[in-house]
């Protein structure tokens, strides 16, 4: 008689949900080679999302809005052509609707973003290395490797920072922009703000992952070489479109 072949077992995680967050910031390496053999991503997300309402609670009960849109209105290139009352109607409506764009931009706004990259490199790894990594398996590496690090530094100088005094255009400056001199030209302040250690940081953590997705193909530095391709290729567009608009 034939006998049935027995199931073949499920891969099973041995890093808790709220191990792999901790994980990430202290043995990625062991911790991605955990996420890759049994991919999740809902706790990080989840997570992102509740910071990001966070840092936006925050941000509103910080921030002055009218003085915000004032200085930003006189910095305008614009300014010199406006009256008075244009100047003020402006105000109004950019304080009416900056606590809003706060909510928009600090909860769907990250998750779009993780959505987005884990596609992108999904893309990237499956065509140059012919990785064989599913979505879920990206989003599992790119939702734990943005989870923390840049809500949480906002935070840091949220809370840090007098009234007032916050620049929203480079709130955290671990970039490169914040040694530009003041009135430098758009195209080089975009080049410079990608010149982040916490963006640098995120994608060496995507190159671990990655490279714990598919050792055989992504051996030595390939996965390091691809992470940082993708990311040199998005900041030759943000400076590109910087370049053409400013």
């Amino acid at each position: 008689m034939a006998t049935a072949s027995a199931p073949l077992a499920e891969p099973q995680a041995s890093i808790s949900p709220f191990g792999r967050l901790v994980g990430v910031i202290f043995s990625p390496k062991a911790t991605f080679a955990d996420i890759v053999r049994k991919p999740s991503w809902l706790l990080p997300v989840i997570l992102l999302a509740v910071l990001g309402a966070i840092v936006a609670v925050s941000l509103n009960r910080k921030m002055d809005w009218r003085e915000y849109m004032s200085q930003q209105i006189e910095k305008s290139p614009r300014a010199a052509s406006l009256s008075a009352e244009q100047k003020q109607q402006q105000i109004e409506v950019g304080a009416k609707f900056a606590p809003i764009s706060a909510y928009v931009f600090g909860i769907p706004a990250p998750l779009v973003v993780v959505l987005i990259v884990a596609g992108v490199m999904l893309a990237a790894y499956n065509l140059v290395a012919g990785a064989d990594v599913s979505y879920g398996m990206s989003l599992g590496i790119v939702s734990h490797a943005f989870w923390l690090i840049g809500n949480l530094t906002f935070l840091l100088v949220l809370f840090l920072k007098p009234p007032g005094t916050l620049d929203l255009d480079n709130p955290v400056a671990t970039n490169a922009a914040a040694f530009l001199p003041e009135g430098s030209a758009k195209w080089l302040e975009a080049l410079a703000k990608n010149v982040d250690l916490l963006a640098i940081w995120i994608t060496v953590l995507i190159a671990i992952g990655f490279a714990a997705a598919n050792a055989r193909k992504l051996q030595g530095h390939r996965s390091y070489n691809i992470a940082f391709g993708v990311f040199l290729v998005y900041i030759v567009i943000r400076v590109g479109l910087t370049f053409i608009f400013s």
